[in-house]
């Protein structure tokens, strides 16, 4: 028990003054003091819900199936060796330790199976949880384009699409009111999970609550209304938003939901979230609204909104100076180098949804889908460097690996053992065997990384940002 959860009175009074006539004020005080559920969704950019989970089985992992993520399960797993976040399957992109409710947001805005997205904006994307479920929903097609205000968390969040295998990302870092002027009916769906008061979150951090006011409360749901706005400006006509917050207080929910359909009228209709799954009447609202507390589904507290954009309205005017875009596409004969190059040293291709650029030796590969952006906006980080060109030929980059190879390209099968050094970024040398050359190297069947052969031993290729060096699987 987390008897320790800072509860504020005043926060508790608050509650009980929205709390749902179903729900008792004594079962979320029960609910927010009890420790969270772990939880873990399956990146089916590197892996199948099947084959993990043989996976777990096989680790004794037990998994229970989260209803409003196919992907999604609660996990039970031994972590007093090996914590779920150092073993192997993590490190290696095949899940992502997730908690259960913030899948919710993705879900919604994919909650028709048959719908695709061409172009896509996560508002709001630190540490990467829900970009990465985003990339996995689209099968890395078309541009996922993830923003991120805090400088602090693009590390992070760059980190974690690159363990993940995310290649149609181009990430920014900006205050994201930006995006309705600068980027005006510009996105098939977007995903605004606002900044927040954290009020759901307990659980997790006891703590959260120490400096809940009401006060601040209203000043968060100003800043929340601004980016519900820039998200509708940024939204193609006939697009999907989707607004969510871990927050509880209306305030901060159906009162911003509220806010966006005053402000637009007809150009915008809530679309209501009571069929997303099999017991979302629970905490729907009687908008459609999900208004997830903590004792609901026993998870963190959560909001999501979903709405459709029927007419053009007129953008906030800006004035655009971006400078001199530094990449410029290969020629033909460039692409057709690299294309032999990389089909020689892999047996890999470029995916028919991305095209290459150049900015001096490095060779990026971007999705097809950026290209009206490039002279529109200036990003960060924009698809994934490949290689770098020299006169020899390339060296070619960790995320061919990641992002490019899949579980049956060719590479060097690692020990447990060596696969443990790789993790911590030492070189290895694989019993009986040696080459020449950059190599992809495996360990219990999926990739983890690009090596360089010296004689009996690959040289370690990993980032240094994915390097662990204890409590090893």
């Amino acid at each position: 028990m987390h008897s320790n959860v800072y509860l504020p009175e005043d926060f508790l009074n608050h509650v009980d003054s929205f709390l749902p006539k179903h729900l008792s004020i004594s079962d979320f005080i029960d609910a927010c003091r009890r420790p969270l559920r772990k939880s873990i969704r399956v990146n089916t950019l590197k892996t199948t819900i099947e084959a993990f989970q043989k996976i777990a089985e096989q680790k004794g992992w037990r998994l229970h199936p989260i209803p409003w993520c196919q992907e999604g399960f609660w996990i039970d797993a031994d972590e007093s060796v090996v914590p779920l976040g150092n073993t192997a399957e993590h490190m290696a992109g095949l899940f992502y330790i997730q908690e259960a409710s913030s899948m919710l947001p993705p879900s919604a805005l994919y909650s028709d199976a048959t719908e695709t997205f061409e172009s896509v904006l996560d508002m709001a994307a630190a540490p990467g949880s829900k970009t990465t479920q985003l990339a996995a929903l689209m099968n890395n097609q078309g541009v996922l384009v993830a923003n991120e205000f805090a400088a602090s968390r693009v590390k992070v969040l760059h980190a974690n699409i690159e363990r993940c295998g995310v290649r149609n990302a181009a990430l920014s870092n900006y205050d994201a009111r930006v995006f309705g002027g600068w980027l005006p009916e510009q996105f098939d769906a977007i995903l605004l999970d606002a900044p927040c008061s954290g009020e759901g979150t307990v659980r997790k951090d006891p703590d959260a609550m120490k400096n809940w006011s009401l006060d601040s409360t209203a000043e968060i749901a100003a800043t929340q209304k601004d980016l519900i706005e820039s998200a509708f400006h940024a939204l193609k006509v006939g697009g999907t938003l989707v607004y969510s917050t871990c927050a509880l207080s209306p305030e901060e929910n159906q009162n911003v939901a509220t806010h966006l359909l005053d402000t637009f009228g007809d150009a915008v209709q809530a679309e209501s979230l009571i069929n997303l799954f099999e017991g979302a009447d629970k905490a729907t609202t009687p908008e459609g609204f999900l208004h997830v507390f903590p004792q609901t589904y026993d998870s963190e507290g959560f909001f999501i909104a979903k709405f459709t954009k029927h007419a053009s309205v007129t953008s906030p005017d800006v004035k655009k100076k971006l400078g001199k875009f530094p990449f410029s596409q290969l020629t033909n004969k460039e692409f057709s180098d690299i294309v032999t190059h990389l089909d020689q040293a892999f047996s890999l291709s470029v995916p028919e949804s991305s095209v290459l650029w150049k900015r001096d030796n490095d060779i990026w590969l971007f999705p097809k889908a950026l290209e009206p952006m490039l002279g529109e906006f200036r990003f960060s980080r924009m698809g994934i460097k490949i290689a770098e060109q020299h006169k020899k030929g390339y060296k070619w980059q960790h995320q061919v690996a990641t992002a490019l190879a899949t579980a049956d390209a060719e590479a060097v099968p690692l020990s447990i053992e060596d696969a443990r050094e790789w993790f911590m970024g030492r070189d290895v040398r694989p019993e009986g065997l040696s080459g020449k050359g950059e190599v992809l190297v495996s360990y219990n069947g999926f990739i983890i990384g690009l090596g360089k052969w010296v004689g009996n031993r690959v040289k370690n290729g990993l980032p240094r940002e994915l390097v662990r060096d204890k409590n090893l699987f």
